[in-house]
């Protein structure tokens, strides 16, 4: 396979828009700048003694020394394991360990990552962004206060060659490794540019962080690839988010459900514009119907939501642009992916449209397998498809109708209730601004629903149940809701069930 299959064809200069990457209030690169930092780093990062197959944990906030550094570290033949700042240093034990890290990049000064390193023996390299003398930004690599200065051409990866070492985010389980391939990206990458017609015109804002697929693939480096500009602050902050889109005049931004939320509650004291993006694209979570709807009406752009996961290299499915039409509640058609619900486990049969099953996908953007993880091979293939472990049925349309995640489903005396449902009914009451719900034990039926709520004006628990039972049968109606201030959430600003019943249920059973 050629070099097209690999992350080294994303930075070409001289079929690109002249800028290439933004950060709000302080500093721009182009194409060419971009391309020719990421050569010196990844010159550098070869000269450090990095060799091909190697594992480099990078642990850098968002910004433009995370992207060079990535594509250095890839364009080195090296695979990249973006790990969270934020981690605890006995999470980057676990994370570096089981990555088997030969090398970790972050910033100066102390930190747990670094800490972490020096009890597994990892060498550590600081990376710093400057300016040269002559004003251009550029990033400095040390190691124990001396600046990199040896050069070594690498060897160039191969598409089938690792890239990106990620891992699933635990939500039933620990977590498992997911290496993924250059042709994996790239062909997540390019599914996602065919998908919203992403051109050089195009300017993302990057609200997501860059170590998970959803910032890092599905906002960046897509638009990388298509020759737009990402717009790059440090971090998601909603007080400056619609500065940021009018001085950049960003046409699209990807985000969680909950950064919608937030954006819509704070629009008018915000001032934020009734005419914005081209799009607006919401992913790593399902989006309610009413979320969706207040969305459109607010910021009067399309919103197209997408189906995404690690182990796809991101994108599986996404509504399309208009005039196709948008179908609130579900996430679209399969995008360059083959989609199909699995009626029978042990045989892999599949269903009939209409019918619902386990959602299954198959592609070159779907990784190979799970890192030393045999047993969750063979749970995850069947008949050369990869089990998603999400419910959900297609229409005749091709339209991808999410039910639930299968280890989610709540068992109310042998009644199986989509959390997701009760989710969206409580979303549609006016003063529900967030809802999860979740499974409790219970003596009686096994299980039965509870939900914790955000609200945006009073309302009593009373309330929101009665208004349950007008649009969902009895048995469905959450036995207990709390209303909090606010909801646990992951670093990506995901809602995880398990953590929402630990800190509602759990507190009050404890």
């Amino acid at each position: 396979m050629s070099e097209e299959n690999t992350l080294n064809s994303l930075l070409n200069p001289n079929s690109r828009a002249d800028t290439a990457l933004i950060v709000p209030g302080s500093m721009s690169w182009s194409y060419s700048a971009l391309a020719d930092e990421t050569l010196r780093l990844t010159e550098l990062i070869a000269g450090a003694g990095v060799k091909s197959g190697n594992v480099v944990s990078i642990v850098l906030p968002n910004g433009p020394d995370f992207i060079v550094t990535f594509l250095a570290v890839t364009q080195a033949g090296a695979v990249a394991a973006p790990l969270n700042p934020a981690y605890t240093f006995e999470e980057f034990i676990f994370y570096m360990e089981d990555t088997d890290t030969q090398l970790v990049i972050l910033p100066e000064g102390d930190h747990p990552g670094r800490a972490a390193a020096a009890r597994l023996g990892i060498s550590a390299i600081d990376a710093r962004l400057t300016r040269t003398t002559g004003g251009d930004p550029s990033i400095r690599l040390s190691r124990n206060g001396q600046e990199l200065s040896a050069r070594r051409d690498p060897m160039p990866p191969k598409a089938e060659g690792i890239a990106l070492f990620l891992h699933t985010s635990g939500t039933t389980s620990r977590p498992k490794g997911v290496p993924l391939r250059h042709i994996n990206l790239m062909r997540s990458v390019r599914n996602i540019v065919r998908t919203y017609e992403l051109s050089p015109d195009d300017v993302s804002l990057v609200v997501m962080p860059l170590f998970h697929v959803h910032g890092l693939i599905g906002a960046s480096l897509s638009t990388l690839a298509s020759g737009g500009a990402i717009v790059l602050p440090s971090r998601f902050s909603a007080g400056s988010f619609w500065e940021q889109q009018r001085q950049s005049h960003a046409s699209w931004y990807s985000a969680v459900p909950t950064i919608h939320q937030i954006l819509l509650t704070r629009a008018d004291d915000d001032d934020a514009p009734h005419r914005s993006f081209r799009f607006i694209r919401s992913c790593s979570a399902a989006l309610a119907p009413a979320v969706f709807h207040h969305l459109e009406a607010r910021f009067n752009a399309p919103v197209l939501e997408a189906y995404g996961m690690t182990e796809a290299a991101h994108q599986m499915s996404s509504s399309p642009l208009p005039p196709e039409p948008r179908m609130p509640g579900t996430v679209g058609t399969a995008t360059g992916v083959e989609v199909a619900i699995m009626q029978d486990e042990a045989t892999g049969n599949l269903t009939a449209v209409e019918q619902r099953g386990e959602i299954v996908i198959k592609g070159e953007n779907v990784m190979w397998g799970y890192h030393n993880d045999e047993v969750a091979n063979r749970d995850a293939f069947i008949n050369g498809w990869f089990r998603t472990g999400d419910q959900g049925f297609l229409d005749r349309d091709g339209y991808l109708t999410l039910t639930g995640r299968l280890k989610e489903f709540i068992n109310r005396g042998g009644e199986k209730i989509s959390p997701l449902e009760v989710d969206a009914v409580l979303l549609e009451h006016p003063a529900v601004t967030e809802a999860v719900a979740f499974a409790v034990p219970n003596v009686k039926y096994g299980e039965c629903v509870q939900a914790a709520v955000v609200l945006n004006a009073n309302a009593e628990e009373k309330d929101l149940r009665d208004h349950c039972r007008k649009h969902i049968a009895d048995f469905k109606v959450p036995d207990t809701i709390y209303i909090a201030d606010r909801l646990p959430r992951t670093a990506t600003g995901k809602i995880q069930r398990r953590h929402v019943a630990a800190t509602f249920a759990g507190a009050e059973q404890a």
